[in-house]
């Protein structure tokens, strides 16, 4: 009896120490639940082919490029476990770049060791992150592992079997030390198990006969192409992220670079995928789309506060007929990825980020429980959705819907932006963009050096440019904006009076001057589009639902834009309709 009793009094403790340590970490990993997509859905692909013409003979240096690879090798190499994860990778490749005091550089590398473990950084996992400096590794390896004059043998050894310790086909699916319960994020997903794949690759390549090292037969490559899809066709759940996108997108541009044919083909798609949702919902290298993570950002205002613009503004400058005088302020710790990739983007891709080619009115979805982009856009201007969260565990940042235009402006203040209700983004639903409409629950923000060309009681009209005339109604909680190719403002506000001149009526729809007729509710349900109506027609609000990217550009329908009914789409719009350019191959 004695034994039984002192069993139990143990079982007790155990059982007491487990819900105590439970109650402690439940509410640390709470956060990192909602950080990864626990369903996989599919999305349509929706009506707009992804560019994927290569042609442009890109060249294989800038200024800019220079200038970035310059900076880098200049930083001094600092303390490994406090610069370890981003700086002295980059610093070190940039060194090797330049063949740069490659003694001091190589002396550096093998004096390290591993400063952390892999996988998100939490309380139960305080030393992670590891996998940052892994990724910035991988370029190292494969771009000088085999100039034993600037990564030497013995240094390169140090790096495969120290610096990159994973190797194998078993991937590391959820975040350390959570029981298995907490699946890991799209980023380090990416970062961990393609320097994984890689260091097998490598270790293949270069004669080992090991099963671990083969990446067909241990698994991981067939694994690894399945994670690409599943990001390419559902998209991003970390879509547009601050500021994780940068690595998603640095580690792809690692597979891209040195995977097998079928892994550089699968990094390439998506790539291809990314960059054109980015040409589209941007302007003279300016976003504020939504995003997702972190909500630490939720108070930027940085039209180029984005990571994306690291790597775009570098590619750009590769063109051979680049714009002048390109210059990057900031996210030159994922730029130096653009100095040394073949990558190079898909000749469409490329345009539309210089220069909008039509007119055009794009949605691109992001799936169940997600924030819709929408985009109406065209040559000098452009109209950004702010998108809406969708409860406190979406980690979605909802932003201001904003008119960019062809001007200088670089800060939120310094655009048209309106929002509502309140100031909380949380509360916002910023999805009410049609073709150059826009209407919130909440009133028009005018940049302090607009001055109104001519105005009513009811309507402001600014000019800009000789024909486009942006026409404004602001309330305390409500605001309308429509834009419009016109070179005479006064009667740009007697045709829009009239169709717009009762307020009451403005609030529930508005009357585009000898065109639709649109209908909206500014407080939707958070799973609505804003949008209701177009000429009487119900529109498809379910934004859930919505495929990976459609739309209208040069007067080519989406016929499911304006129908919640129909759904089948009758032809898709071609890149091949646009000019194009030739350009080096990319290395298969």
């Amino acid at each position: 009896m004695k034994f039984k009793s002192k069993r139990w009094a143990t079982l007790a403790i155990v059982m007491a120490a487990i819900t105590a340590a439970s109650v402690w970490a439940l509410p640390r990993v709470i956060p990192y639940i909602s950080a990864s997509r626990h369903v996989h859905v599919s999305l349509p692909p929706g009506n707009i082919e992804i560019p994927t013409q290569r042609s442009i003979p890109w060249r294989e240096e800038s200024d800019l490029t220079n200038q970035i690879i310059d900076e880098w090798a200049k930083r001094p190499l600092g303390d490994w476990k406090t610069e370890g994860k981003i700086e002295a990778p980059r610093a070190l490749l940039a060194r090797l770049i330049r063949r740069d005091d490659v003694d001091a550089a190589n002396d550096y590398l093998i004096a390290q060791t591993a400063w952390g473990t892999v996988g998100s950084t939490w309380p139960g996992n305080p030393n992670g992150d590891y996998d940052f400096t892994m990724a910035g590794l991988i370029p190292i390896l494969f771009l000088f592992g085999d100039e034993p004059n600037v990564l030497y043998p013995q240094t390169r050894e140090h790096l495969l079997h120290t610096l990159l310790p994973l190797d194998g086909g078993q991937p590391l699916l959820t975040v350390p030390r959570t029981a298995g319960l907490v699946p890991e994020t799209e980023n380090h997903l990416l970062m961990t198990e393609g320097s994984r794949y890689l260091k097998n690759r490598w270790m293949m390549l270069h004669g080992s006969q090991l099963a671990k090292h083969d990446n067909l037969g241990n698994g991981l490559e067939p694994w690894l192409l399945e994670l690409i899809e599943e990001i390419r066709s559902a998209g991003p759940y970390e879509f547009n992220s601050i500021p994780y996108e940068g690595y998603t997108l640095t580690a792809l541009l690692n597979l891209e670079a040195f995977g097998s044919s079928a892994v550089q083909a699968a990094a390439r798609g998506l790539l291809d995928q990314l960059n054109w949702n980015y040409a589209v919902g941007s302007l003279r290298f300016r976003r504020f789309p939504p995003f997702r993570r972190q909500y630490a950002h939720a108070a930027d205002t940085s039209l180029m506060g984005d990571r994306h613009v690291g790597l775009i503004k570098p590619w750009i400058s590769l063109l051979p007929d680049a714009p002048d005088k390109l210059g990057l302020r900031g996210n030159r710790h994922i730029a130096i990825w653009a100095c040394w990739s073949p990558y190079r983007l898909p000749d469409q891709t490329a345009r539309w980020i210089v220069e909008k080619p039509a007119d055009y009115f794009i949605r691109i979805g992001h799936g169940p429980e997600s924030s819709p982009e929408v985009y109406s856009g065209g040559p000098g201007y452009l109209l950004s959705g702010g998108g809406v969260n969708r409860g406190e565990h979406s980690l979605i940042v909802a932003r201001p819907i904003t008119l960019l235009l062809d001007d200088r402006a670089n800060e939120l203040s310094e655009v048209l932006h309106l929002a509502g209700p309140g100031q909380d983004f949380r509360e916002w639903n910023n999805t009410g963009v049609w073709r150059n409409v826009a209407v919130a629950a909440g009133p028009v923000q005018i940049p302090s050096n607009w001055k109104p060309t001519v105005e009513s009681a009811v309507w402001k009209i600014f000019q800009f440019e000789p024909n486009l005339c942006v026409a404004v109604h602001s309330r305390n909680d409500f605001g309308v904006v429509y834009i419009a190719r016109s070179s005479e403002p006064e009667r740009m506000l007697q045709s829009i009076q009239r169709a717009n001149s009762n307020e009451t009526l403005l609030r529930s729809s508005f009357q585009i001057p000898d065109g639709s007729h649109i209908r909206y509710d500014t407080l939707a349900d958070k799973n609505r589009w804003v949008i209701q109506q177009v000429d009487d027609r119900p529109t498809d609000r379910d934004f859930d639902r919505w495929p990976s990217m459609t739309g209208t550009i040069n007067d080519i329908d989406a016929p499911d834009i304006e129908s919640r009914t129909d759904r089948q789409p009758r032809g898709r719009w071609s890149p091949s309709k646009f000019q194009t350019f030739t350009r080096r191959p990319l290395p298969s």
